[in-house]
């Protein structure tokens, strides 16, 4: 089965730390959602390249053609990687933007992974108080664990970098089986295979 994952990085330099772990949560998931059997489309978004359409959008009140083949990814997409920095212990004005332009319904109950870049690992707050709000009121599916990375999870050290890895494999590994389960029955109805009569009568 084809599977597509929408990945927004919110990032405005190029390059940045928020683009760099997008692409980390993009490769980890694709691999998590290839070993449960599935063909996998990334769908990469950079918001910057997105900006001036989505002030246009606000003000105009519609979209640019090339903003809405955005929604229509992120909106057809089995599932939504969401990665912006910290900026003022929130996140920052682009995804906020986006999220303001983006249909109310694209993301009803649609898994997603959040995750959160910053200057010092005391800004990882951000992913709890501002990030998993945010998309529990658009009735997305966050998965339980969230990634943030400080500079110091980009260091040379062997245990920076492997709590980082850590981090990024069970988030996508979460995202992974949620979306996979998607298309299972998540409970057996007992009239699909009825007991026949005469087996009943027989104490069968």
């Amino acid at each position: 089965m084809r599977r597509t994952i929408a990945v927004v990085s919110a990032g405005l330099r190029q390059p940045s730390s928020t683009r760099m772990l997008a692409d980390r949560l993009a490769d980890a998931a694709r691999r998590e959602l290839e070993q449960l059997g599935a063909e996998v489309d990334v769908e990469l978004i950079e918001l910057r390249d997105h900006a001036h359409d989505m002030v246009n959008n606000l003000l105009a009140g519609y979209p640019s053609e090339e903003l809405k083949r955005v929604h229509e990814t992120v909106a057809g997409a089995d599932a939504l990687i969401a990665v912006t920095p910290t900026f003022s212990a929130s996140y920052n004005g682009l995804l906020k933007m986006f999220v303001d332009v983006l249909d109310d319904t694209a993301l009803v109950d649609k898994p997603v992974l959040i995750a959160a870049s910053g200057g010092t690992g005391r800004h990882s707050l951000v992913l709890e108080h501002a990030l998993r709000p945010l998309f529990a009121y658009l009735h997305a599916v966050v998965v339980p664990t969230a990634v943030f990375a400080a500079p110091e999870d980009w260091g040379a050290g062997d245990t920076a970098q492997s709590s980082l890895v850590h981090r990024i494999d069970r988030a996508a590994g979460e995202l992974a089986r949620e979306v996979d389960r998607r298309d299972k029955p998540t409970h057996t109805d007992p009239f699909d295979d009825p007991t026949p009569f005469e087996h009943l009568l027989a104490g069968e």
